[in-house]
């Protein structure tokens, strides 16, 4: 009896006893696939809560992701006060080239944003961000479009020079890629030189932050870079310019969020060495630059999603394990993510059974309730976009 009490005193003390992620889904109010698994590949969610209280999701579908032209953007929608979602329908297809990463959002005037990426040469380096626009949304089905363009980004010089300076402010590694960063670093400040190959392969994946100011940003990456970056737009979405580059050794997918102080902090992916950590970045001017990005202690091997919340604590969403996509958890932070005290498993048995959950979507809703939706596999044939609805005000 004297062990155990010691055992514990020494969790409480290194705080590991309240870090302890939860198992019992106390928190989730409802669960449900949006639509019945299927054989096809199904990724990428997005998902919006229409003024009307209805909700839109989207994501993209098809044989594979950039090397399968059959690929589209598909969605489907739970009108308010219903239980089941729609049959799901088409949302965008660009003939001949796949369609992915769809992101779903409403500027400061509620007009509907679709923006997501055509593959051009199936590679994701020929990437091209396309959108499409409407106010005429609140019919059942599918929204009605009104507008659609390409968003066309043209980094300069200051791409270039960005790069050079933060890449030389960073720190030796001593580990990892310790052999190798010098190398990968010049290599990165060569290719940022063609002005072509900057301008383009820069991709969606997680929801814009709208500034109260009105102003978008909107969090986009490079798989040939291997960085990050945000597109900036002043006038509720008609026209785009880049941010300068989010600066690291892998930063990849960023999900933002704004601290009281109005700095706008980037969590995102690690598509470096290893081990896997989401990487942090800050931006101290509404997303103009950003500092380096640093590995935090978050272990993570995909997608990641972040959310500021209306009572002010931060809710994020991941895989925190190194060894594949079978565990998402739920963290809030009451400290603009300093520390994340509170922690609730939403997968965490897939890894027996082989399932895979991953590409989370994170958004809330004016009861208050988190919306979350992610890729659910659960065999070949069985591939679909869950959806959650979580109290957080019950992790506790």
């Amino acid at each position: 009896m004297k062990n155990k009490l010691i055992i514990v005193v020494l969790l409480l003390l290194t705080g590991e006893v309240m870090a302890q992620p939860k198992n019992s889904h106390q928190s989730i109010v409802r669960e449900e696939l949006i639509f019945t698994p299927q054989h096809e590949h199904s990724h990428g969610s997005s998902l919006v809560a229409l003024p009307n209280g209805d909700m839109l999701a989207c994501w993209f579908q098809g044989s594979g992701e950039r090397k399968s032209d059959d690929v589209r953007i598909m969605g489907a929608r739970l009108e308010k006060g219903k239980k089941q979602w729609s049959a799901p329908f088409l949302m965008a297809d660009t003939p001949g080239l796949p369609d992915c990463n769809p992101v779903l959002f409403l500027n400061s005037k509620n007009k509907l944003f679709l923006v997501w990426i055509a593959v051009q040469g199936n590679q994701w380096e020929g990437s091209i961000l396309r959108t499409r626009t409407t106010s005429d949304y609140n019919q059942p089905g599918a929204p009605k479009w009104q507008w659609q363009d390409n968003i066309l980004l043209k980094p300069g010089e200051e791409f270039v020079q960005e790069l050079s300076q933060k890449f030389q402010e960073m720190p030796p590694l001593h580990n990892g890629w310790a052999g190798y960063a010098p190398k990968y670093d010049n290599l990165i400040m060569e290719a940022s030189k063609n002005t072509v190959n900057r301008s383009i392969g820069w991709m969606t994946r997680i929801k814009p932050l709208v500034l109260e100011s009105g102003r978008i940003v909107l969090p986009l990456y490079s798989d040939g870079y291997n960085l990050s970056l945000c597109a900036i737009s002043d006038d509720d979405g008609e026209t785009w310019r880049p941010s300068k580059p989010i600066v690291g050794r892998g930063p990849i997918q960023p999900a933002l969020a704004q601290r009281k102080n109005g700095d706008i902090v980037a969590y995102m992916r690690d598509s470096g060495d290893a081990p896997a950590r989401v990487h942090k970045s800050i931006s101290h001017d509404n997303g103009e630059s950003w500092t380096y990005s640093v590995k935090t202690d978050i272990p993570n091997t995909a997608s990641v999603e972040l959310l500021t919340l209306a009572d002010g604590r931060w809710a994020f969403v991941g895989n925190d394990i190194n060894d594949g996509r079978y565990r998402v958890v739920l963290m809030l932070s009451d400290d603009e993510g300093e520390t994340w005290k509170w922690k609730e498993y939403l997968e965490s048995d897939a890894k027996e059974s082989g399932g895979s959950y991953s590409y989370p979507c994170l958004i809330q809703t004016s009861d208050g309730m988190l919306h979350i939706t992610y890729s659910s596999r659960t065999g070949e044939r069985e591939k679909s976009i869950k959806h959650l609805v979580v109290d957080a005000g019950k992790i506790k």
